[in-house]
């Protein structure tokens, strides 16, 4: 299998090809993020100027932020966060279970592990983020570890299929790095995914995998406690 460099990890998951892509990536990072909350009033005219762009790509951005569920447009009114779904969430889930562990089955079973030293690049880079205490830096290399699965799987385009409907699993997983220990364990869960891999033993990378995917909706009750306004059903 080939390996694409570690210098390739960017932020961006998505090339910009459009004028409206800076304002599609800039807002979709803060939604994610919640720096922009669920509920947020979103003032178009105060993104055009922000920007320096007319209308059209700014409608463009929220309209595609719209498909993807992260706002809410109501034509002649408000255009708002959306609220985090939770029924949106499990589906999104599913569906990344479903796709990385059949990645993870495909590497464990490759004769040619080359992979593996890029895949530990990024573990020792993530535990020196939350050791930092970056969860910006931690999110784009936790973003990239995964990405990378789907590449080395021989399914790359896969990941922006699922990251079009990450949204709101996204903002749950940025509620909930913060708690202490969080980010701990999640390089301790990438670390026991590669190390099933490199063993060669599919059904365990496939179940490390599945549980590490499954932590974070185990969780939603507590979050959605402690931020009611944040979450619809």
């Amino acid at each position: 299998m080939a390996i694409v460099p570690l210098s390739r990890i960017r932020e961006s998951d998505a090339p910009r090809a459009t004028a409206g892509e800076p304002v599609y990536e800039r807002l979709r990072r803060m939604i994610v993020t919640l720096e922009l909350e669920p509920g947020a009033a979103i003032n178009r005219q105060a993104l055009q100027a922000t920007f320096g762009l007319s209308s059209t790509p700014v409608r463009d951005a929220l309209i595609r932020l719209a498909q993807e569920g992260l706002v809410d447009i109501v034509p002649q009114s408000a255009t708002r966060v959306s609220l985090i779904d939770l029924a949106a969430a499990h589906q999104t889930q599913f569906l990344r279970r479903a796709v990385e562990q059949e990645a993870v089955r495909l590497l464990a079973a490759s004769p040619d592990q080359e992979f593996l030293p890029e895949l530990r690049e990024i573990l020792d880079a993530q535990a020196v983020r939350a050791a930092a205490g970056d969860i910006d830096g931690f999110d784009v290399l936790d973003r990239a570890f995964h990405r990378r699965l789907l590449e080395l799987a021989g399914a790359p385009d896969l990941f922006a299929l699922v990251r079009a409907r990450c949204g709101h699993i996204d903002r749950i997983r940025h509620l909930h790095l913060p708690v202490a220990g969080k980010m701990g364990e999640v390089v301790r869960d990438h670390a026991r995914i590669v190390k099933a891999i490199a063993a060669g033993n599919a059904g365990k990378a496939q179940a490390r995998l599945r549980d590490h995917l499954s932590r974070s909706l185990a969780y939603v009750q507590t979050l959605r406690a402690a931020h009611p306004d944040f979450f619809r059903d």
